[in-house]
């Protein structure tokens, strides 16, 4: 092993995309000490994709680094129950679980006011920050709801083609994710919307500024929703499973809060916080009869992210 890594077995290169030449970097000292694994991160995704891909085609592998994962903070099943509400209220980022309430609530609001614009974006990206922030705080009110590109303009007053832009970027930056819909039977079901979902909570909650328990809000089924699809994001890539999501409408608003592709096998979810009973939608289990249907509560949720 030469001298520079002595018998290091990893190479970090942190915020990578301020690296100049950094995927011609990384590639020149894989070529010449491969045993060690490089890793190269950074809070642009944005740069740090455009700099490495080309060089690196081949021997990279793209991770996404998710906030922190339920089984990270929480020994069992039983445990991570009673971390549910702190969850959902401040998120998962791993600073935030170090401190009390308060100076987490306090170091949310300006993540989410600060760094969401200076850090998330390419530095070479041309944004308006007064069209990002009017954005972002409309769909962290939207979460769980379907959202149309041409409301959401007219809502931001700007065009089309420039919010589906703007939420391009958000999703590239990994502060949202969409889910288109799901349509295998086109006389049934609607096409043209999507949801939006925040990857991590406590940012979506800073957002809007409200961390109130979740006995004082009318958002809990909404935050419910997006915690148990981004939890199941994170355990398939914690198993190395590759799925396709989207979410089900059909023409007559019977509606599945996801529905999942793991190669030809499909499930469907709906997500309901208070254990609620609910039934496959009819239109669904006519279509799609061999498709499985469960509810994800409180107490099922551990079979779904473990």
């Amino acid at each position: 092993m030469n001298a520079s890594f002595g018998s290091a077995r990893f190479v970090v290169i942190d915020e990578a995309q301020r690296v100049k030449n950094v995927g011609i970097t990384a590639k020149l000292i894989h070529d010449n000490f491969p045993e060690p694994k490089l890793l190269l991160t950074g809070s642009s995704s944005i740069d740090l994709a455009n700099n490495i891909k080309e060089p690196l085609t081949g021997p990279s592998i793209d991770y996404i680094l998710y906030p922190l994962a339920s089984s990270e903070v929480s020994s069992n099943a039983t445990d991570a129950r009673r971390l549910i509400e702190k969850s959902l209220v401040l998120g998962s980022y791993p600073r935030s679980w170090q401190m009390s309430h308060d100076d987490a609530t306090t170091y949310l609001r300006n993540l989410a006011n600060n760094y969401l614009f200076r850090d998330a974006f390419a530095t070479n990206t041309i944004f308006d920050t007064t069209i990002i922030d009017r954005l972002l705080r409309l769909l962290a009110f939207q979460v769980g709801k379907e959202v149309s590109y041409s409301e959401i303009a007219r809502h931001i007053e700007v065009s089309k083609e420039t919010a589906m832009r703007y939420i391009d970027l958000l999703e590239k930056a990994f502060i949202v994710f969409r889910l288109s819909q799901y349509r295998k039977n086109q006389r049934n079901e609607v096409g043209r919307l999507r949801k939006v979902y925040f990857y991590d909570l406590g940012v979506r909650n800073g957002l809007i500024d409200n961390f109130l328990p979740l006995s004082y809000r009318n958002d809990v089924g909404a935050l419910w929703e997006n915690y148990c699809i981004i939890e199941r994001k994170k355990y398939l890539q914690k198993m190395n499973i590759y799925a396709r999501h989207y979410f089900w409408r059909s023409y007559t608003r019977q509606e599945i809060d996801l529905v999942e592709e793991i190669c030809v096998n499909t499930g469907a979810y709906e997500f309901k916080f208070k254990d609620q009973k609910a039934k496959v939608p009819s239109t669904f289990a006519a279509d799609y009869p061999d498709v499985p249907f469960k509810v994800i509560g409180k107490d099922t949720l551990s079979d779904f992210i473990y």
